[in-house]
């Protein structure tokens, strides 16, 4: 080797330190003999002097570029080491193996001329102090790089010309496969095509992608592995909420063939470290877009239709969309006074009672205007729906009937997905049935593994009929078309029906009803409403700030069932019947009896089977209430108080013989009317 003159003792105490590296797994994989040749300079360092112990193999960055230095362990170790002095010589095939990046290998050239440090490769040995090998290996890098320069260039040019004309193979995602002539089919499992199907087919139900992922709960989901040995193998998991998203971004399911949509950049962090990242384009940027390029899972309309929806649903971009909650005008409401937002309080000790609050100082951090103000949200609601109740016609309404439909539809697909998940368990049985059917008795070794993976199969397929079995027992039954086009012919009945979900009546509102404003308004006792529709016209309109209510039915019950039942029952009565207080919260014997108070209703007067009131007993025994009352506080007669307050005595023959005795024992109780004061107890 040339230049062996230049490697001296001093080299030779310190660390050789042969440096591998493949720019690719693949070519890790299939190019064995350019890492075989790496590996052997490890021998050849020994042949020039460097004792065994003192030789090292850096391979930490095999299948890593060399274009980037961050992400090379091997590469920072090997310059780490240099800059403390402890490597004499590195080994390399060739200088570009150290980088492909002149700047990264320029640093590491002008570090181990300050150290001392040996480069050494096929072509010879450079001493980075040596003007003539410093420029000799500058130059050798700087052709590298063109070299590299230009091998890129050529693949990229290949690539989108073979893009362009839609040929370029990409990797398909589930659903799809490549046919023998390389084209791109929907995949002719039937089961991967229906899970697929339905993905789209419930996000056009529900808009919402973590709704599709609620509606495959316990159901599995297809994915084809890439690359590996597993190549194109199909496995079964969960879907993911990440997953949905993925694949109502993807053209491939439109039947369109993208290229370029997400293309990779160099980013440079503060710390000066260098990192590739990917970057999304919008899709007018996209490079190449053929559509109907391949049969698909929806067409092009629906896929941009898709991708409106889920824009109409990212709040962190100003979206708001239909959520949770009672209030119909949550997320599309502002103060027409300051032109914030207004935000939702439901109050948590009121049922179903909320209120539209001024977001000013919240959201702009500017103090609230004298006219901003915090408005019952049932008392806009109820007159924005009235607008819009009178705006519907049945006409269309009659777009209730697609729901329907669809609500059919999905059964359909719910069950069909699971007797295609039973059929698919009967033929893997089946085929491990074949399996152990062909092999010879005598190879036991093999028998018993066939044996258990038949009997998994067996397993596997019970499985499935059992879900197949309790997919049919949880259908609901579906509406009948006849009944729907009659609730229909009233949209009023169809808005206020108690099937009819909050949510589906907000997107129902947010559908023609762009967003609501409070305007200000001088009289605290009215709202001022200002109503933008999507088609550009406005309207506004004026209601009380609290709302007329009804009267409750609950009195009337209390009135009508009072002569003859206690507090406690008639509350129990009432709760079970749906009866809440003007709070909205559930009755009690106390709520009972203020009820009764405040509507003059008397409480339950008829006493229990054997007992008898104060007055009752002193007509029985013929002397003045007051003996009886005294009696009673004097313990001599036993009494229940009931929850109205009145006393009852149990009564019966021995107790009325008691009674009587006592009277008759008193020198001061008399019999009413035998004396002008008589039956007062002395």
């Amino acid at each position: 080797m040339n230049g062996q003159s230049k490697i001296t003792r001093s080299h030779r105490e310190r660390v050789a330190v042969v440096y591998v590296r493949q720019s690719t797994l693949a070519q890790v994989r299939e190019h064995g003999e350019s890492t075989t040749r790496q590996y052997a300079l490890g021998a050849l360092a020994a042949d020039l002097g460097w004792p065994p112990q003192n030789v090292t193999i850096v391979d930490a960055d095999l299948g890593l570029s060399g274009d980037i230095t961050s992400q090379r362990s091997g590469f920072r170790e090997v310059v780490a080491r240099v800059c403390l002095g402890e490597i004499g010589a590195i080994f390399g095939l060739e200088v570009s193996r150290l980088g492909r990046c002149s700047a990264d290998l320029q640093r590491l050239l002008e570090l181990a001329r300050f150290t001392d440090t040996l480069l050494i490769d096929a072509d010879g040995v450079y001493d980075l102090s040596d003007i003539n090998d410093r420029l000799l290996l500058g130059l050798k890098s700087q052709m590298s790089e063109v070299e590299i320069h230009l091998l890129k260039a050529r693949m990229h040019g290949a690539r989108q010309a073979a893009a362009r004309r839609g040929q370029l193979r990409l990797r398909l995602p589930a659903g799809f496969v490549y046919d023998d002539e390389d084209a791109i089919v929907i995949d002719p499992d039937a089961e991967v095509a229906a899970a697929v199907s339905d993905v789209f087919t419930q996000f056009a139900a529900t808009g919402s992608a973590y709704a599709v992922v609620g509606a495959f709960a316990g159901r599995a989901f297809p994915c084809r592995v890439h690359g590996g040995p597993f190549d194109g193998q199909l496995r079964w998991g969960t879907l993911s909420h990440g997953r949905v998203l993925s694949m109502l971004t993807s053209p491939v399911y439109a039947g369109a063939y993208a290229y370029g949509r997400r293309p990779s950049v160099h980013r440079v962090d503060p710390d000066g470290s260098v990192r590739t990242a990917s970057i999304h384009r919008q899709r007018a940027d996209w490079p190449v877009l053929i559509l109907d390029h391949h049969p698909g899972y929806l067409t092009w309309q629906e896929y941009l239709d898709n991708g409106d929806r889920l824009a109409a649903s990212r709040t962190s971009r100003g979206a708001r969309p239909a959520r949770e909650g009672f209030a119909l005008c949550q997320g599309i409401i502002g103060c027409g006074s300051c032109g914030a937002p207004m935000r939702t309080h439901y109050d948590r000790h009121a049922r179903r009672r909320a209120y539209y609050f001024c977001a000013a100082s919240r959201e702009s951090h500017q103090p609230r205007t004298p006219t901003c103000r915090t408005v019952r949200a049932d008392a806009v609601d109820r007159a924005v729906a009235g607008l819009l109740l009178a705006a519907l016609t049945p006409v269309e309404a009659g777009l209730t009937l697609a729901a329907a439909d669809e609500v059919a539809a999905r059964s359909t697909r719910t069950l069909r997905a699971a007797e295609l998940a039973v059929e698919r368990a009967r033929y893997d049985a089946g085929r491990a049935e074949r399996a152990f059917g062909a092999c010879e008795p005598e190879n036991r070794l093999v028998a018993r593994t066939l044996e258990s993976r038949w009997e998994a199969k067996l397993a596997a397929l019970a499985d499935a009929e059992a879900a197949l079995d309790a997919v049919r027992a949880t259908l609901p039954p579906t509406p009948n078309r006849a009944d729907l086009e009659a609730l229909l012919a009233d949209v009023h009945t169809l808005w206020h029906a108690a099937t009819t979900s909050d949510r589906d009546r907000k997107r129902l509102l947010r559908t023609l009803i762009a967003d609501v404003t409070i305007l200000a308004e001088p009289d605290p006792a009215r709202v001022r409403i200002g109503v933008r529709w999507h088609t550009g016209a406005s309207d506004e309109i004026s209601c009380p700030a609290v709302p007329p209510q009804p009267e409750p039915a609950a009195p009337e019950v209390i009135r009508r069932r009072s002569p003859t039942m206690p507090d406690q029952a008639l509350a129990d009565l009432l709760n079970a019947e749906g009866h809440t207080t003007l709070r909205g919260r559930q009755f009690t014997s106390h709520t009972v009896r203020w009820t009764r108070h405040r509507y003059a209703i008397p409480a339950c007067s008829t006493p229990r089977t054997g007992e008898v009131t104060v007055p009752q007993a002193a007509t029985i025994l013929g002397v003045n209430p007051s003996v009886v009352y005294r009696w009673i506080s004097h313990d001599r007669l036993t009494a229940r108080r009931t929850p109205a307050g009145r006393l009852r005595l149990t009564w019966d023959p021995r107790t009325e013989a008691t009674c009587r005795n006592m009277i008759a024992a008193s020198i001061q109780i008399k019999p009413i009317g035998s004396h002008p004061n008589s039956g007062d107890a002395v």
